[in-house]
């Protein structure tokens, strides 16, 4: 068993580092192809590693890479998160912004276009699909994930003022560094990286779920066996077409849990009536799995 087990354990760290190096990848196509050939600025700890690079190469006999900067500016956060998050998280965050900023260095950049909008629509989407697909995999790209993990672990707010406030710093820096047109550019950027993210990354979109069956024991058993959630059941339903007794079952999932529901209900019952709607907030207790 414990042999399995290592097995295991092996072969998830093997998907991640994969996971971290495409990510790394990916950013460096959206930096080197994209963001730098169309002066758009990234957001977050990558946006300001590219402003960091902008004042060091106009201001400064030493010049701080935006490949470099990346990593020193994530310095300060690793050390949070091997405090407040754990020791695994950090080992695979360090290696995901590591491979970045190494292939960021290293990819030679390839100018398809300066056009300042195709940069940002691109750039983005590239950039919001590696960062969603290393979240989505349980790995974290460093910067503000690291800040909105523990500010959330610790008030259970989430960190979007400090996101606003962080990218409207550097949509503003953009203003000033390139004239401001750039800065609605990069603001474009900003948006299409958040949309493609949101589609790639689903573990933090919840969905409220209802279910009406006449087997609920089985049903119960079945989605608690796929997914860790809690079921709320409402008994003595009664159906209006044929007056038969039902059974109404609540319970929350996230949008990556989807197919393990589906899987649970064709297990179960077939024919039961399900309900999903997107979940705006939710107040209480939502068990996620530790990172």
């Amino acid at each position: 068993m414990d042999d399995v087990q290592r097995l295991m354990k092996r072969h998830q760290s093997i998907g991640k580092l994969s996971t971290a190096f495409l990510y790394a990848v990916l950013v460096s196509i959206a930096m080197n192809f994209f963001w730098s050939p169309g002066h758009i600025y990234s957001s977050g700890i990558t946006g300001l590693a590219q402003l960091v690079n902008t004042l060091t190469i106009r201001n400064s006999p030493v010049v701080i890479s935006t490949a470099l900067g990346l990593f020193l500016l994530n310095v300060p956060l690793f050390v949070l998160a091997w405090r407040q998050i754990s020791h695994q998280f950090t080992v695979y965050t360090v290696a995901s912004v590591l491979l970045a900023s190494i292939m960021i260095r290293v990819l030679n950049p390839v100018h398809l276009t300066t056009d300042p909008i195709i940069c940002a629509i691109f750039g983005g989407a590239v950039n919001g699909f590696g960062t969603g697909m290393a979240l989505k995999n349980g790995i974290s790209t460093g910067g503000l994930d690291i800040l909105g993990i523990v500010i959330r672990r610790r008030t259970g707010r989430s960190i979007g003022s400090i996101n606003i406030f962080f990218n409207s710093f550097i949509i503003i820096a953009a203003g000033f560094a390139y004239g401001w047109p750039y800065a609605f550019y990069s603001a474009l950027g900003l948006f299409v990286n958040a949309r493609v993210m949101d589609m790639t990354y689903t573990r933090q979109q919840r969905m409220q779920v209802m279910i009406i069956t006449g087997r609920p024991k089985t049903v119960i058993d079945s989605v608690q066996n796929h997914i860790r959630r809690g079921i709320t059941i409402v008994h003595d339903a009664e159906g209006a077409y044929h007056h038969d007794n039902k059974t109404i079952l609540f319970t929350v999932i996230s949008r990556y849990e989807m197919n393990d529901l589906e899987e649970a209900m064709d297990e179960a019952d077939p024919s039961a009536f399900v309900s999903i709607s997107d979940t705006v907030k939710i107040l209480g207790h939502f068990y996620e799995p530790k990172l």
